[in-house]
């Protein structure tokens, strides 16, 4: 327990005998309850976990195979059964690439209700990212713009899965839509953005040893980039029918709009007909128009988190 707050740790787990034990055994001793979540492991994993030694109480777990997202899921579902006043809960790999030395600086932002959602940032760390491998730092960047164009805030380092969430985001979930594969942290990240959650993004240390990934490349950038597509315009048009609508979501989605339209050959407008007399080919006027967007989207996603912040701040007083 921190400052009155429970804590607990969700740890997925496939096939992580070499690095279980340890990683549950070096979990801080502030930590109340670990859930290790093991996802049809074929290994020794579920052995490790019955003989690592730690102060928290353990439970595991068992899935078939159902995915990181899946696992992550009924971890933090576990823990709203487990505690019933304020509590955080934090994700910690199975594999050991999550520092426990970062720990406090996770948690610390929840607990002192400066976010709703905290995750690490291994790009801000002091000790950088020399020991991550080249093509993750590429893949990272890749997919730090296209989630900050998703949800419509600045994500510097979406796939870092070391985060810490608070007991009100985990009751208002929506578990039955959640993403269950790799891509996971960016659909939170998008869903994030729609609530008018708080996000935060904090420096932790890039750990890698000799785990190996089970992501297919190609096959996890094409289901993840259209998932964020399709999240994307779920949340930006989404707000045009609900409470959250301000003009500035107005003026995103006639943005959108507009760039669809120039973008489809099937629609032909009198902006298209000029801009192609005069040289100039339509996919200009949707990045100009996209861009007008996403403008307007990151005020108003900035807005929603305003007005749920002063909704929290009435029913307080």
């Amino acid at each position: 327990m921190e400052s009155g707050w429970s804590v607990g740790v969700v740890v997925p787990a496939k096939n992580e005998a070499p690095f279980i034990r340890k990683v549950i055994e070096t979990i801080p001793e502030l930590v109340d309850c670990i859930i290790v979540v093991n996802d049809g492991s074929t290994d020794a994993t579920h052995e490790e976990i019955n003989a690592a030694k730690t102060h928290a109480q353990v439970i595991e777990i068992q899935l078939d195979g159902q995915g990181v997202g899946a696992a992550i899921d009924a971890g933090h579902q576990a823990m709203l059964e487990q505690f019933e006043g304020p509590f955080v809960s934090v994700v910690m790999a199975g594999d050991g690439q999550m520092d426990p030395a970062d720990f406090g600086a996770i948690i610390a932002p929840v607990i002192l209700g400066h976010a709703d959602h905290v995750k690490g940032n291994r790009f801000s760390h002091s000790a950088g990212t020399d020991n991550m491998p080249a093509h993750r730092k590429v893949a990272s960047k890749i997919l730090s713009m296209a989630t900050t164009l998703a949800a419509g805030q600045s994500i510097e380092d979406p796939q870092c899965g070391y985060t810490a969430t608070s007991h009100e985001v985990l009751r208002e979930w929506n578990w039955n839509r959640s993403w269950k594969g790799y891509g996971y942290p960016n659909f939170w990240l998008i869903q994030l953005a729609k609530g008018g959650w708080r996000v935060l993004e904090v420096p932790v240390r890039s750990v890698y040893g000799k785990e190996t990934s089970g992501i297919k490349r190609l096959k996890f950038f094409a289901s993840v980039s259209t998932m964020m597509a399709v999240e994307h315009h779920r949340r930006n048009f989404g707000w045009l029918f609900n409470r959250n609508v301000t003009p500035h979501t107005l003026f995103a989605f006639i943005a959108y709009a507009i760039g669809w339209i120039s973008l489809l050959p099937i629609i032909s407008t009198d902006l298209e007909r000029e801009m192609i007399t005069r040289g100039l080919h339509p996919v200009f006027l949707t990045i100009g128009a996209w861009a007008v967007a996403h403008f307007f989207d990151r005020t108003a996603t900035a807005m929603v988190r305003e007005l749920r912040l002063n909704a929290k701040a009435r029913q307080e007083t």
